[in-house]
């Protein structure tokens, strides 16, 4: 039988998660925690088979962090990303090294439970890509690999000088990128961009 520990700072979500696992002989939940940095406790304490971590935990914590912590506290136990969060950088460190596979909560048909045993048995279990949202009149794949640097940046409130300075870009060609997706998507203004990529969870920058 295997020992899961399930890590979601949601209190419905984390009770969906538990009852996966309660209705299923092969595996029995051991913890169920809100901040990643329980189950990093947890695991140096107790052989741990697979943790189910969220990636935005309790106080901001970051489940992916904790996932490279526990990977390399316990090279036995398996991380399994669970997130709604379609960040590309979310997808990039999860397979850096946080994790060993990881699920999209609300996006894409695979099954969680097949995610997870083919973790355990050894596989990784990745989507290529970040799932593609409409933003507006367009499609998040359509923001260029420096365009979502700009607008991450962006994001966090640096100003154009800043950002030019931190991407080695001029200033105009900073405004330039963000004017382009602002026209591009349709947008009155770059405040309602921010706006979309927030609500879409495009872009996360409150992980600690």
């Amino acid at each position: 039988m295997y020992k899961v520990i399930v890590v979601e700072d949601n209190m419905f979500m984390q009770k969906h998660l538990v009852d996966i696992f309660s209705f299923d002989e092969r595996f029995t939940v051991v913890g169920a925690y809100r901040d990643s940095r329980e189950a990093e406790k947890a695991v140096s304490e107790s052989n741990i088979d697979l943790v189910l971590m969220d990636v935005q935990t309790l106080h901001n914590h970051s489940g992916l962090s904790s996932g490279e912590k526990i990977k390399n506290m316990n090279k036995k136990t398996k991380v399994v990303i669970v997130t709604s969060l379609i960040d590309p950088e979310v997808l990039s460190k999860a397979k850096r090294g946080a994790a060993d596979s990881l699920w999209y909560k609300d996006h894409g048909d695979a099954d969680i439970v097949d995610v997870i045993l083919r973790t355990l048995e050894g596989e990784n279990v990745f989507p290529d890509t970040s799932p593609d949202v409409e933003l507006n009149n367009m499609f998040s794949s359509e923001i260029t690999p420096r365009q979502m640097e700009i607008l991450r940046l962006f994001v966090k409130g640096l100003t154009y000088d800043e950002i030019a300075s931190e991407l080695n870009l001029s200033k105009n060609g900073v405004r330039w990128n963000l004017d382009r997706i602002v026209e591009k998507g349709g947008f009155k203004n770059k405040h309602e961009l921010l706006a979309a990529v927030i609500e879409n969870k495009l872009i996360v920058t409150t992980l600690k």
